[in-house]
């Protein structure tokens, strides 16, 4: 995992150079009368690059770079719930309660979640290690219950797999 870049709300944020370039491969996705469209992913990049989640700072600079009014910006990032517009923990946990997940005992999971981390959900831990979330549907219903951590996906969970996996984390 990328060490994370905390930005303040003073801070004005800046895309790194590798970032920048990576923007360029995204826009190549897509016509250029059509560039608008790649506001998803460059966001989903913002996110990475600048701590984890993003700024009104971070949405502005965003705008900027694509050349678009920020209220375009500020509509896609609010509609979507994996944008992070507060800060999150080095890792944020996020357990899927949806029905395929709750008929297998995602309850029982979110349980043990809080109970390991002792913080409730939308919370983060003192020492700024976890945030915890429920998630509508993370799509790996086949192997409910399931909870993402960052980017990885972790299925057929058990309360005694889910301790495991927090204690294996650094």
């Amino acid at each position: 995992m990328n060490e994370r870049n905390t930005v303040s709300s003073a801070a004005r944020p800046r895309f790194s150079e590798e970032a920048l370039q990576q923007i360029q491969e995204i826009y190549k996705r897509y016509p250029r009368d059509r560039r608008a469209s790649a506001l998803m992913p460059v966001l989903h990049l913002a996110q990475r690059e600048f701590g984890g989640w993003l700024s009104r700072e971070s949405l502005d600079y965003v705008a900027e770079v694509m050349e678009m009014p920020p209220i375009r910006v500020y509509e896609v990032a609010t509609f979507y719930t994996m944008y992070n517009l507060q800060p999150v923990g080095k890792y944020h946990v996020q357990a899927c309660t949806n029905i395929s997940c709750w008929l297998c005992g995602s309850d029982r999971i979110m349980e043990a979640l809080k109970t390991k981390l002792r913080i409730k959900v939308g919370q983060t831990t003192e020492d700024k290690r976890f945030t915890l979330r429920e998630v509508e549907c993370l799509g790996a219903c086949v192997n409910a219950p399931m909870m993402q951590i960052n980017d990885d996906y972790y299925e057929n969970l058990t309360v005694d797999k889910v301790a495991e996996i927090i204690d294996r984390l650094p």
